[in-house]
């Protein structure tokens, strides 16, 4: 029998290999862009993100343990998923349309949607919603950075 754990990071995985969908010319057009001088940790940004991929998994996974297949934990399912795609979302829009600022507005939205989420899992499980914690704190830091970029980066706006 196929676990609801299995199920749910099979689904965080694949979604989170979506990320990828980006091209070598992407990749040269954003690293050629200036970056605040406090961005010191950008070597850390794919752990930072694996860590947030893991805790949004464990926190899903929690949430479906509590009542598993109600309506109610399907539609919380969906929202997780839509976080989840909005997170993905920022990277192939903002290097495929070559602007820091759909970046910025992709980064804001699931900023919001994360602590939306964070807060409706709240009353379901404590844990479940600390657990989105990463995401809620690591979310605004990198869209603030983004949007730093686009002072830097005037012509990349």
């Amino acid at each position: 029998m196929i676990k609801s754990w299995m199920v749910i990071g099979a689904v965080t995985l694949i979604v989170a290999l979506a990320s990828n969908l980006i091209t070598p010319s992407d990749v040269k057009w954003f690293k050629r862009l200036q970056r605040p001088k406090w961005l010191t940790f950008e070597g850390a940004i794919p752990i930072i993100w694996t860590v947030v991929f893991i805790c949004g998994a464990w926190s899903a996974y929690i949430v479906w343990e509590k009542d598993p297949g109600s309506a109610k934990t399907w539609w919380l399912m969906a929202f997780y998923l839509l976080v989840e795609i909005a997170i993905v979302a920022y990277p192939p829009v903002m290097l495929r349309l070559r602007s820091l600022k759909a970046g910025t507005i992709v980064g804001g939205i699931g900023s919001i949607l994360g602590v939306i989420l964070a807060l409706t899992v709240w009353p379901i499980s404590g844990w479940a919603a600390l657990l989105l914690l990463p995401y809620v704190i690591w979310s605004p830091i990198g869209t603030y950075t983004t949007w730093e970029m686009i002072h830097l980066n005037p012509k990349d706006e």
